[in-house]
């Protein structure tokens, strides 16, 4: 303006100035703020009358400032459009259209005038089709300014959706296929294609599709709210993309009801109850003030919205309110009498609930087939939750066959049945279920099946995991891709106590990086990696501390279980279950490695900010255990760097936690161990007792605590750990002989230790006799034994050990290192040369060469003359090498072996 000031006699100033106050009667939005429970009607009209006020004030300073600049330049013919398109949008934000549409419009002259100017510019040509109300003459404009420029895609574009606005489908359809052809980057053509989806036989996602592709070239407002609507019959009504664009549209056209009702219906997707409260209250206050005179069902529609947002949000008494008002005019439909019932019921008035609930099943026969079947879903859920399942049960074996042919309703029945051990539905359930036609019902019926399986054939407090697990292994094989399935079945892996089935629970989940699953109830495949990798007890080998596996089912996953979670945290930064199972995998982590510090620092920080998470103060069971957790992960890494005090506090936080006494037995097990470092054998023995008292039915647990209770002599009686034990096995049917094996090998351990070693061989051969599939427990066994024989000088325990390593031999699946050195120096000792130099040789393909230890180098150098037999010429060993090399590398790798030099010194 000071601009114009100074230059008064420019007309390019006034142009400029035109120009953005143009700009500004455009984009000024609208802002109010009225709250769910303040919506008052005459602020509402207000805040419009200003903004419309300030809109219209802005187009008609820039339509006198284009006026200035053409009194300045006549012969400028861009300014006369520049005044067209001004008072054009004057004329939008006055209250009262024009009512003479014989008379010639300011827009329309103007934009004459400047045709008069330069009849050859297409665009002015554009311009008057686009301004002009006339019908003929918009058609004329448009095709006249082809004639000059048969390539402008913006007049095709035009024309097109003047001949859909006359009905003409076919002629708008060609128009926006050219103006598309011509300039993919133009809007009004895919908002053209998305309003013809019906026309053109596109399916709903490829109609929101196109409207997407336009909101995002041109974010118009009439864009946005058909996006919006595009987005109620598909699954993107809560997505961001709509969110933005119906928020976005509020600004622009705050006096459209249909604007506000639709941010309602986003928000209540997005189950923001109180914004959407807002928005309808709203609605309904742009509905009365600027609605015309069909405006009478559009207020049914909002009302019941309105009602169904105060029910969801907690306001069932404004709910019910809105229901009877809508009851006493005649106009609730069978939406309203659920919600109204449903509001009754969660008042506690049954009666009054079940009464409109007779009434919407008085009317189900005249009702079409959609709205019969939520209706029929509706009252059998009612029905038991407040008469019980018997009654509705009852009330279902009633109801007349042909109702049941739906899908909703055979959920409904089929959830019903999954709770009934009698299984009264199972004729109408399994009739039901041919009524479903796409995948995904028919993968949600296996769900419940599931379910089914998992309460029907449990006993006490233990499901039936293993017949869930039968049924979606079969369900699998007909749906191999289906990731719910997958990832269902992977969570009742991990939820068995039998070890194969924890490996087998990261190889079955189906980690998708493009759809995160936020609105699945099962658990993600994020969740199951993370989960399985920490159920597996090692999550790889991230030192190569030995050349084979620890474990016969072990998870090979864990970098990669690691990183995925990395991601998921880095995609969904508020999500407290992603921290909580990035930091028990960092914490298995740096278990494996022995605590390194830079590890422990992660544990820290990612504890820290967990900790300070709001979310940690919700009372959720989840919530509250995964907090119990992180405690004692935290807890720990302070115990193993030597900080007790820090250990101590975060524990006695964690038993502050409300969770299970089996929880609780962690928390006492872990104050033992930071007793037993500062040496409080008093404190140790209360903890120490209360562990016993709380009890848990985690094998680990009394493994750890039996290891407590052997080194510090805290042993009251010797049977409480050994019962408890076999009563953490007793639900166990394919693996339990493996854990009873497992407590035989701690006994054996703690007699080793207290150098007690013919009790502790006596344990490994009964850990050996129970589990003889494991290579490892016959290798303890016959070191054991070894180690018995050397200090006793008795032959038989040679026969054992020989006996025992030559099991473990066979049944490793890989060459396991130490056996067969270990079986080498036992068949010397009965004088089998032949056969200690065969597994001499074994031994020495069994380590990788790098990690080839002393023992075995002095090994061969006792061998060190080349094998007299010619089957054994292929071998790659180096016999060339002397004695004395083999001897000095021993000596150079273990120094401190005062053997090696006596033998070195008799070789030099």
């Amino acid at each position: 303006m000071r601009g114009t000031a100074l230059a008064r006699n420019f007309s390019c100033s006034w142009k400029l100035h035109g120009d953005i106050q143009l700009m500004y009667a455009k984009c000024h939005p609208w802002t109010d703020e009225a709250t769910s429970k303040q919506v008052d009607e005459i602020s509402f009209n207000s805040s419009i009358s200003t903004w419309k006020k300030t809109c219209f004030l802005a187009a008609k300073n820039a339509s006198l400032s284009y006026q200035r600049a053409l009194h300045l330049a006549p012969w400028l013919a861009n300014i006369y459009v520049d005044v067209a398109a001004a008072s054009d949008l004057c004329l939008s934000f006055k209250e009262s259209p024009k009512e003479d549409l014989n008379v010639w419009s300011i827009a329309e002259k103007m934009c004459f005038g400047g045709i008069l100017l330069e009849g050859y510019n297409d665009e002015f040509w554009v311009a008057l089709g686009c301004l002009s109300d006339h019908t003929a003459l918009k058609q004329h404009a448009l095709i006249r300014g082809l004639n000059l420029d048969v390539s402008l895609a913006v007049a095709w574009a035009h024309l097109g959706k003047l001949y859909r606005r006359e009905g003409e489908k076919k002629s708008a359809q060609q128009a926006f296929d050219r103006a598309r052809s011509i300039e993919p980057s133009l809007a009004l053509p895919w908002a053209g294609m998305s309003a013809d989806a019906d026309a053109r036989n596109f399916d709903q996602n490829e109609a929101y599709e196109c409207c997407l592709r336009a909101v995002q070239i041109f974010p118009l407002a009439e864009f946005q709210v058909g996006l919006a609507k595009l987005a109620l019959h598909s699954s993107y009504l809560s997505s961001s993309e709509v969110f933005g664009a119906i928020q976005q549209a509020l600004l622009r056209v705050p006096h459209y009801p249909e604007s506000h009702n639709l941010n309602g219906l986003v928000c209540e997707s997005r189950s923001d109850y109180p914004s959407a409260i807002t928005s309808y209250r709203l609605a309904r206050c742009a509905l009365k003030s600027f609605a015309g005179e069909s405006s009478e069902s559009h207020l049914i529609d909002i009302s019941i919205n309105l009602a169904r947002s105060l029910c969801m949000a907690g306001n069932e008494s404004y709910a019910v309110e809105e229901c009877e008002n809508l009851r006493q005019k005649g106009q609730l439909d069978s939406e309203g009498l659920q919600i109204y019932a449903l509001c009754l019921w969660k008042l506690g008035k049954n009666d009054t609930a079940l009464s409109v609930t007779r009434s919407l099943a008085s009317s189900v026969l005249s009702m079409e087939e959609n709205l019969a079947a939520a209706s029929i879903s509706f009252i059998c859920r009612l029905l038991y939750n407040i008469s019980g399942q018997e009654s509705a049960i009852t009330s279902i074996l009633k109801m007349p066959k042909q109702m049941f042919h739906s899908s909703k309703i055979s959920f409904v029945v089929s959830a019903i049945h999954v709770l009934d051990q009698k299984n009264q539905l199972e004729t109408i359930v399994s009739s039901s279920r041919s009524f479903l036609t796409s995948q995904e019902e028919i993968i949600a019926m296996h769900i419940l099946i599931t379910l089914s399986k998992l309460l029907k054939h449990g006993y006490e407090d233990s499901l039936g995991i293993q017949k869930g697990v039968d049924h979606l292994r079969k369900a699998l094989h007909m749906y191999p891709n289906s990731s719910v399935l997958r990832n269902l079945l992977s969570y009742l892996l991990l939820s068995s106590k039998e070890s194969r089935d924890l490996s087998l629970a990261t190889r079955c989940s189906f980690l998708d990086l493009s759809d995160n699953q936020k609105d699945e109830v099962i658990k993600s495949a994020y969740e199951v990696l993370g989960a399985g990798n920490v159920a597996c007890y090692t999550i790889g080998r991230f030192r190569k501390m030995f050349p084979f596996s620890s474990c016969r089912y072990q998870c090979h996953s864990g970098f990669r279980a690691i990183q995925q979670l990395q991601k998921y945290l880095h995609q969904e930064p508020w999500s407290f279950n992603a921290r909580y199972m990035l930091t028990l995998n960092c914490y298995q982590k740096a278990r494996e490695e022995r605590f390194p510090p830079h590890v422990c620092r992660v544990i820290e920080r990612l504890t820290a900010v967990a900790f300070s998470n709001q979310f940690q103060s919700i009372k959720n069971v989840s919530i509250q255990y995964q907090t119990f957790q992180l405690l004692l992960c935290a807890a720990e890494v302070y115990l193993q760097q030597g900080n007790n005090s820090e250990c101590f506090r975060l524990v006695r936080s964690a038993l502050g936690s409300s969770v299970q006494s089996g929880s609780l037995f962690f928390a006492h097990l872990l104050l033992c161990r930071a007793y037993a470092a500062e040496d409080d054998i008093v404190s140790l023995s209360k903890e120490y007792k209360r562990c016993l008292e709380l009890r848990t039915d985690s094998h680990i647990g009394w493994i750890g605590l039996k290891f407590i209770e052997s080194r510090f002599g805290l042993q009251e009686d010797s049977t409480i750990i050994p019962l408890s034990f076999e009563y953490c096995s007793k639900d166990i049917k394919l693996s339990w002989h493996m854990w009873i094996a497992l407590y035989n090998m701690v006994q054996g351990l703690i007699a080793n230790w207290s150098g007690d070693l013919v009790a502790a061989e006596e344990s490994f051969s009964q850990a050996c006799s129970l589990a003889d599939g494991e290579s490892c427990l016959f290798l303890c066994h016959g070191a054991i034994c070894m180690e018995i024989a050397r200090q006793t000088s008795e032959s038989q325990y040679i026969l054992r050990a020989i006996t025992s390593l030559k099991k473990a031999k066979h049944t490793s699946p890989i060459p396991l290192p130490i056996v067969s050195l270990l079986l080498a120096q036992a068949e010397a000792s009965i004088g089998s040369t032949a056969k200690w130099e065969i597994n001499l040789r074994d031994e020495w393909f069994s380590w990788p060469p790098e990690e080839r230890p002393a023992e075995l180098l002095f090994q061969m150098h006792l061998l060190s003359k080349p094998p007299k037999d010619d089957s054994m010429s292929s071998s790659s060993i180096d016999y060339g090498n002397s004695s004395l090399r083999w001897i000095l590398r021993a000596t150079h790798m273990n120094p401190s072996c005062s053997r090696y030099w006596k033998f070195l010194l008799k070789d030099m």
